[in-house]
């Protein structure tokens, strides 16, 4: 019977992680029909280093909260959609660093190693993709067995990557803070809610109730 109920759990969670891909990709088409309903501005090119770069960020609070959200609901559920969501993170930085270099820089290379030396927030971001890289390359099962408690290190890299987006983002910004300040303020809790205090307070509470239900 549990070997059935197993199999179950694994069948519906694969036709979620489609539906989950699918959705992921929606940004994607918001890009794309922008570009042919010309519906992107003045400035395409920028608008579309822009979105696609919010996006990236957006998919990167989306996989930061799937540890919040296993330690407040206790369910490791989850965690069974966290790489699919990490790589879709890479996906869109990769596709802004393209859109940048392809369309705002015209494939000049030597443009884009001046601006990554001279404008802080480029180099900030450009240390953001790097720093992206190695988790998305090392992120199948694969590659954890092989480096085995090394991996979990390694990927406490989107931490610090997750810092220089914001960083990024803040002083491409200037002094419309806003919406950065809104990431910032997202990106805190999310931090917060990763604190061993606040585990034990959610642990206690799940005790609690669940000696109340007995």
């Amino acid at each position: 019977m549990a070997v059935v109920n197993k199999s179950r759990a694994v069948k519906y969670r694969s036709y979620i992680k489609v539906f989950v891909f699918l959705f992921a990709l929606l940004p994607l088409l918001q890009l794309f029909l922008g570009v042919l309903q010309n519906s992107l501005g003045p400035d395409p090119a920028k608008a579309l280093a822009h979105l696609s770069g919010e996006w990236a960020l957006r998919f990167l609070i989306i996989t930061m909260a799937i540890t919040p959200l296993r330690i407040i609901t206790r369910s490791s559920e989850w965690v069974h959609y966290r790489r699919m969501m990490g790589l879709f993170v890479f996906f869109y930085a990769v596709l802004h660093l393209l859109i940048y270099c392809v369309f705002l820089l015209g494939l000049q290379w030597q443009d884009l190693w001046a601006d990554i030396l001279e404008r802080p927030y480029i180099t900030v971001g450009f240390g953001a993709w790097v720093l992206l890289l190695p988790l998305a390359v090392t992120s199948t099962k694969r590659w954890q067995r092989k480096l085995g408690r090394q991996w979990s290190r390694l990927h406490k890299l989107i931490y610090m990557a997750s810092a220089l987006i914001l960083l990024h983002i803040i002083w491409q910004a200037r002094s419309d803070l806003e919406e950065p300040l809104v990431y910032v303020l997202i990106f805190s809790v999310l931090m917060l809610l990763r604190l061993p205090i606040v585990k034990r307070i959610f642990n206690d509470r799940a005790k609690k109730s669940a000696a109340h239900q007995h």
